[in-house]
Parts: structure tokens; sequence; C-alpha cells
């Protein structure tokens, strides 16, 4: 992963930008040495969003499972056809 400084970002944002959209490689934008920003491309980052949903989601349904809020087949099949009408 490549690191830049705050001031590199300020003054060839540009040209930064441009290298996000060709390599889609995160730039770790760092202040007085130390990390602070993350520059990603939009595809990638709608990526990582759509996953952390879906994780989140499972993690949702472990949770419903572990706590004995399961449903049936039948049960699943009843309400995604009422949902998809």
């Amino acid at each position: 992963m490549r690191t830049e400084l705050v001031t590199t970002l300020k003054r060839q944002a540009t040209e930064l930008l441009s290298d996000l959209e060709r390599d889609r490689e995160p730039i770790l934008i760092t202040q007085h040495g130390l990390p602070s920003a993350y520059l990603v491309d939009v595809e990638s980052f709608e990526a990582l969003q759509r996953r952390m949903e879906l994780l989140e989601g499972i993690a949702r349904g472990e949770r419903a499972v572990d706590e004995g809020r399961g449903l049936s087949h039948e049960q699943a099949t009843v309400r995604m056809a009422r949902w998809l009408k």
C-alpha cells in the first residue's frame, strides 16, 4: 500500500485521484507522521460497503438462530412469498 503525506494530497490531489482510478490501490494519508485517512476509489469503497452489509446480515442471522428465532423452511417460504408479491 502506498503512503503519502497530507501535504502531497493538498498539492497533487488530481494526480493521486488519477493513480487511484488506474491502480485501484488504497493510499494511506499521514499527518505529522501518523496515519490520518485512507484514500480509496469509489468502486472499491462501494464493494467494501456491500461486503460489510452482507457480513452484518449473516451475523444478524446467526444471532437469530442462537436466540431461537429461526424459521422452518415452510415458514420461510410463506414469508418470502408475501415479500415477493
